[in-house]
C-alpha cells in the first residue's frame, strides 16, 4: 500500500498534540517535551492546518479539547503506543537469533500455555516470544503477530486454522461448599449460588439440560468476564462452577477445588492455532505448531 506523505505526520507533532491535551497546557507540554511554548504551540497549528479543523479551544489560561480534539486523541494516543511497541520489538529482534509473536486467549495463557513455555524455549535457544492477550479475532495485517490461539469455529479472514483440542467441562466448587452442601443428583443444585462465565451466559443451562435437569435458577448467580476470574471466585467458595480441566489442574491436583459430579460436557467449539497467510513458512512458527500439538496430544483430557 502507497502511504500519502502529505497525510502522515510528524511522531513529534502527535506526541505534542497529545502532552498539550494531557495538561490542558502548551506551556507544561513544551517543558515535558523540552521544548519551547512557541515550538508546542506551532506544532499544534500546523496539525490543525493539516487536518483542517481546530484541535483546541483556548480558555483564559487553558487550552482545552474542541470536539474533533476529543474524538482525535484516542486514535492518537493508539498510534503513540504502536510506534513504541514497534521499536521496542525491533530492538529486541536485533539481539535475538530469532522471534516469534503469539496472540493467546487469556486465561489459556497465563494459565496453560506459559508454564509450558520454557520446554519451548529449551528446545529452541535465543528464541525471543512476544505473547499477548486477545479474546477475540483480530486483523493480522493490522496486529504483526505470526500466530493465535483462538477458541471457537475454525474461521478466520486471511489465516490458516489448524485443530488443537476439544474443550471439556467440569462442575466444581471449594472443599468447604462440598462440605456444607450434599450433593447427590444436578437437581441438588437449584438455588445454590452458580459462578458464570459473561462470555458463555448459557453454559449452566445448556449442562442441566445434557443431565436432563431444568432449573429456573440456571441464569442467575455471579458473572465474571474471564475465566481466571471464575477460577478465584470458585476456589474462594463464591459459588458453583463450569470449568475446563485444563484450567484447574493445579487445583484439582492440590485439593482447592473438587469436582462435583463426573459428568463432564464437551463445548461446541473447539481451540484452533491460527496463522496468517504468509507466514506459514516461518521456521519458528513451523516449530511452535508442532512443539504444541504434542504438548496438547500428551494431555488426553483436554481432547
Amino acid at each position: 500500500m502507497k502511504l500519502s506523505r502529505r497525510l502522515v505526520p510528524d511522531v513529534t507533532t502527535l506526541q505534542a498534540f497529545e502532552c498539550a491535551a494531557r495538561h490542558g497546557s502548551f506551556t507544561q507540554a513544551a517543558t515535558e517535551l523540552n521544548l519551547t511554548q512557541s515550538a508546542v504551540s506551532r506544532q499544534i497549528k500546523d496539525l490543525e492546518s493539516q487536518l483542517g479543523v481546530l484541535l483546541f479551544e483556548r480558555v483564559r489560561q487553558r487550552v482545552i479539547l474542541s470536539a474533533m480534539g476529543q474524538k482525535f486523541l484516542p486514535e492518537v494516543r493508539r498510534l503513540l503506543n504502536l510506534t513504541e511497541e514497534t521499536m521496542v520489538r525491533a530492538m529486541a529482534s536485533a539481539r535475538s537469533e530469532s522471534t516469534l509473536s503469539i496472540a493467546t486467549l487469556p486465561t489459556f495463557g497465563s494459565r496453560w500455555l506459559t508454564p509450558r513455555l520454557p520446554a519451548f524455549l529449551r528446545d529452541h535457544p535465543g528464541t525471543v516470544l512476544n505473547v499477548a492477550s486477545r479474546s477475540n479475532p483480530f486483523d493480522f495485517e493490522e496486529e504483526n503477530f505470526d500466530l493465535a490461539i483462538h477458541y471457537g469455529q475454525p474461521i478466520w479472514a486471511h489465516a490458516t486454522c489448524t485443530y488443537l483440542c476439544s474443550e471439556i467441562i467440569v462442575p466444581v466448587a471449594s472443599p468447604s461448599m462440598v462440605a456444607d452442601n450434599s450433593m447427590a443428583t444436578p437437581q441438588d443444585l437449584e438455588g445454590q449460588p452458580l459462578l458464570h462465565l459473561a462470555t458463555r451466559p448459557k453454559m449452566w443451562a445448556q449442562w442441566f439440560e445434557m443431565n436432563g435437569t431444568d432449573l429456573s435458577t440456571a441464569y442467575s448467580g455471579h458473572r465474571f468476564d474471564q475465566f481466571s476470574m471464575v477460577i478465584e471466585a470458585a476456589v474462594a467458595g463464591l459459588g458453583y462452577a463450569l470449568l475446563p480441566r485444563y484450567l484447574i489442574e493445579q487445583e484439582l491436583e492440590a485439593g482447592r477445588l473438587h469436582v462435583l459430579f463426573d459428568r463432564p460436557m464437551q463445548t461446541e467449539n473447539s481451540y484452533y492455532l491460527v496463522v496468517p497467510e504468509g507466514k506459514l513458512e516461518n521456521t519458528v512458527s513451523q516449530a511452535f505448531r508442532a512443539w504444541i500439538t504434542k504438548q496438547v496430544s500428551q494431555n488426553t483430557h483436554l481432547i
